[in-house]
């Protein structure tokens, strides 16, 4: 009894698809690559037309039959069909049998290029009928002979080779890729990065952060579920200070720290300390100092300067002034 032999690539590709192929001694058919990979049929034509080559002769494969089998409709089906017939894999005539009948006769071929070289190729011998011996009476003229009916000879199917019985076959495992892509997921058992800090403002003070106590300790008024405990307020005040120093009015605050809370909400300090974070404002931007408005000491013009005095007009009169008398010569 024969072996099956598993034939696998010495070296499985990087990318792309590998067969693992096991040699077969019944059950398959031969499907040429004309067929399999056509790149002007669609998938649906190309999987027709290899079921139909794994048929046996005498199959009915009628639209009927076929959507009986199959899950696709009558009329994809027969536009299955027509493509098939369109590139030359099947040719469906039609017949006169016994019974003054019409039957449809349908062959599928494997190589459609080949088959029709062949039938054009083969010459037709003149069908000559026999002349009787010369008689007293005139034979009478013999009737027509019918037209000979050129059928496209098949192609032979390969002759199976048996492999005899050898040594099992050892299958290798596939060698890995010398450049694994970098895991990306993190194992349990590596160490957690610390949680980020809580903002905190950069001018504290006490009205500051009594402002931002009384915000946390009164959240539970208009939202029951989050009621913190003293020690969660403590800890809370600093981040909700550096908001409020953002600029950020209470009731804005409130509404970011409260608003469409997880159902159930197991741990509302541990939302409110993340939210606190994930959300913080960026801080207001500085205000561009104001220059007021002084009067000059001397023409009581007005001119902006941080400091009083005078305008600078005023000033390079006064120091070329300071100069002294000019001699001018003739």
């Amino acid at each position: 009894m024969d072996t099956q032999q598993i034939s696998a690539p010495s070296r499985a590709p990087s990318a792309g698809v590998v067969h693992i192929n096991i040699r077969l001694t019944d059950g398959y058919s031969i499907i040429s690559n004309r067929l399999s990979q056509h790149r002007d049929m669609s998938l649906l034509a190309i999987g027709l037309g290899t079921h139909i080559q794994s048929l046996p002769a005498g199959r009915r494969i009628g639209v009927k039959a076929l959507a009986a089998v199959f899950p696709e409709s009558e009329a994809r089906i027969a536009a299955a069909l027509r493509e098939l017939e369109h590139h030359g894999f099947l040719r469906r005539t039609r017949e006169r049998v016994q019974g003054g009948r019409v039957a449809t006769r349908t062959e599928s071929y494997n190589h459609p290029e080949a088959a029709a070289r062949r039938a054009g190729a083969a010459p037709v011998a003149p069908v000559t009928p026999a002349v009787p011996a010369a008689t007293s009476a005139p034979a009478p003229a013999p009737a027509p002979a019918p037209a000979p009916v050129r059928v496209p000879e098949r192609e032979p199917a390969p002759a199976l080779v048996h492999v005899p019985a050898s040594e099992p076959v050892v299958v290798r495992d596939p060698v890995p890729d010398p450049d694994p892509v970098p895991r990306l997921v993190p194992s349990p058992a590596a160490p957690k990065p610390p949680p980020p800090p809580l903002p905190f403002p950069r001018r504290p003070s006490a009205p500051l952060f009594d402002e931002a106590a009384r915000l946390l300790a009164g959240l539970q008024v208009s939202a029951p579920l989050f009621a913190l405990s003293e020690v969660d307020v403590e800890r809370l005040t600093p981040g909700v200070a550096a908001w409020l120093e953002r600029g950020v009015r209470p009731d804005a605050l409130r509404v970011a720290l409260t608003d469409d809370p997880p159902v159930p909400l197991r741990h509302p300090a541990k939302l409110v300390r993340h939210r606190l974070i994930a959300l913080l404002p960026p801080p207001v931007p500085a205000a561009v100092p104001v220059v007021p408005l002084q009067n000059c000491d001397d023409c009581d013009r007005a001119f902006r300067s941080p400091v009083p005095g005078c305008c600078g007009e005023c000033r390079d009169v006064r120091a070329y002034a300071d100069d002294g008398p000019c001699l001018l010569g003739a």
